[in-house]
């Protein structure tokens, strides 16, 4: 959501390779383990500690958030949250309506 535009909720489907987000396959393909996202060293909070690795096996998800702030020299704060649902093996399309499998809450005070 952006102060712009309203804060009316938009959703997008992306690479989650490309956002950051570590997803390796076991091997024969039984479990798929998701990483934490790659966080910059120019947002705060820092996060000095991050949580482990999240197992997945098939037909469950993981709800991954995660949020920052950003300032210029003097300029005004950004602030950003990002939520990663991840689903492995197939799901119906209605999947993250529900309660996710795993969930993980990296969100911090960002004042």
């Amino acid at each position: 959501m952006r102060e712009a535009e309203g804060f009316s909720p938009r959703m997008s489907e992306r690479d989650l390779s490309r956002a950051g987000l570590v997803l390796r396959e076991e091997a024969g393909g039984g479990a798929l383990q998701v990483g934490p996202p790659e966080v910059t060293h120019f947002s705060a909070p820092r996060r000095n500690r991050r949580p482990p690795k999240v197992r997945l096996v098939p037909g469950q998800w993981v709800r991954w958030q995660i949020n920052y702030r950003y300032g210029n020299q003097g300029g005004p704060w950004a602030y950003r949250l990002e939520t990663f649902n991840v689903a492995y093996g197939a799901a119906p399309a209605d999947v993250f309506l529900g309660t996710p499998t795993r969930s993980v809450d990296e969100r911090g005070f960002l004042r």
